[in-house]
């Protein structure tokens, strides 16, 4: 058992992770990808699954197959549940909590936006065509009719929280979140705050996304978000990089079991790292971009510290948002510096997406388990492709292999669409 006291310096009850789980395009399970990812390997690959002629996009970071999951055959929702499950089953499962199917404690899950596929669209719009009635007028007949009943659970990304629940028998009504990239950082703050105020004793947070579709990527060409270097794909993502041209969309799902440092100590439970804090801020400056002085940005990342009651001197290294768009990783760069003044320059930082690609709603869940990771096991696996520093963001980059790094604590950054930032501080020890 950790050393440490129950409380932290604030006098709340210490927030401590006992499990921790995740599917990436890299692999299912800690093990796989954790060797994968100081390994330096890349899981993005060509697209497969589904026609991509007339795409500017044609690569991104697919899960691969396994026994019993074949993801072609899956739609986004139900494959969003599919790796949620696994995820989440691998972190309680190693959390050593509850019983079979009872969870001590509330489930929180971030998962996509609600919005159907094309197939399941021209289904509806279909739904009752030997009437002519398609369009609208088929839509409201098939809702109806109870003919989209047997559509639902595809395509409502709401079902993947009562579908978790179900399964894992968590305490309460489950709560869905989307606050963009940063979402799957929200379900961990929430549980942070919910443990905090002496609501639950334990939480698993889950963060989900499996948007790797047609639909998926023209949405985000459109916004001249995607990377359009296709080969060799594993090249493409580019974190920090003067050549870094945009993100490359990614499949995954991260998983922590969140407890009371107290709750965990009494059934003899062995922590893996203590969440210190968590900080939050929006500008609702733009649909899509952050303000270009980078002031909520900044404020998340100092609301963190000083949630977690440390220093920016105390933070040993950085696991970046690091989307490898151009604008992006400039506000991120600008913003740390602010921060961090001039030692920025000495706090190792890596981007896990130039391996295994932008997960999107579960970014902050899956980077949080990869941070712990390291801060586990005194390694940072590298941010690759990085051959061209930008000159204007000089930073301390793990370039291209694994660097053993002696930390005690880690920052953890996740930045959404629509100025959505959501900051956590990971720790070895309760401070």
């Amino acid at each position: 058992m950790m050393s440490g006291r129950l409380t932290d310096k604030k006098g709340r009850p210490a927030v401590v992770v006992t499990g921790m789980g995740i599917v990436t395009s890299l692999g299912w399970g800690k093990q796989e990808n954790w060797v994968a990812l100081k390994n330096g390997r890349c899981g993005i690959k060509s697209i497969s699954r589904f026609p991509t002629d007339g795409l500017k996009t044609t690569i991104a970071g697919t899960i691969p197959n396994r026994p019993g999951h074949t993801p072609e055959n899956y739609s986004a929702c139900d494959l969003s549940l599919a790796i949620a499950e696994f995820a989440a089953a691998e972190a309680i499962e190693q959390a050593g909590i509850g019983g079979a199917g009872s969870f001590p404690g509330p489930l929180i899950v971030a998962t996509p936006p609600s919005e159907l596929e094309w197939p399941h669209l021209r289904r509806l719009y279909l739904a009752n065509d030997d009437k002519q009635q398609t369009g609208y007028r088929g839509l409201r007949t098939a809702a109806r009719s109870g003919e989209f009943a047997n559509l639902a659970r595809h395509v409502r990304f709401a079902a993947i929280a009562d579908a978790l629940q179900s399964r894992f028998g968590t305490l309460g009504e489950p709560l869905s979140v989307c606050t963009a990239c940063a979402s799957g950082s929200s379900t961990i703050q929430f549980a942070v705050e919910a443990i905090r105020r002496g609501e639950a004793e334990a939480a698993v947070c889950v963060g989900t996304d499996a948007t790797v579709h047609r639909e998926g990527l023209i949405r985000f060409s459109l916004l001249s978000a995607l990377s359009t270097r296709n080969d060799p794909p594993q090249r493409a993502s580019r974190p920090f990089s003067r050549s870094r041209d945009g993100f490359v969309i990614a499949e995954g799902a991260g998983a922590l079991v969140l407890e009371s440092y107290r709750h965990a100590a009494a059934r003899g439970a062995e922590p893996l790292g203590v969440v210190l804090g968590a900080g939050e801020k929006a500008d609702c400056y733009h649909r899509t971009r952050s303000q270009p002085d980078g002031a909520a940005i900044i404020g998340a990342i100092t609301k963190a510290l000083e949630d977690a009651a440390v220093d920016p001197e105390d933070i040993d290294h950085i696991n970046a948002h690091g989307t490898s768009t151009p604008e992006n990783d400039r506000m991120e760069y600008v913003s740390l510096r602010s921060v961090f003044g001039g030692r920025l320059s000495d706090i190792p930082i890596t981007s896990n997406k130039s391996q295994i690609g932008h997960t999107l709603i579960a970014a902050g869940a899956v980077e949080a388990v990869i941070a712990l990771l390291s801060l586990q096991n005194g390694i940072v696996p590298p941010t690759i492709n990085y051959r061209d520093p930008d000159p204007e963001i000089p930073l301390d980059v793990v370039a291209n292999t694994a660097r053993k790094v002696s930390m005690r604590t880690v920052l953890s950054n996740s930045f959404g669409f629509g100025g959505q930032n959501v900051c956590l501080v990971f720790a070895a020890e309760p401070n």
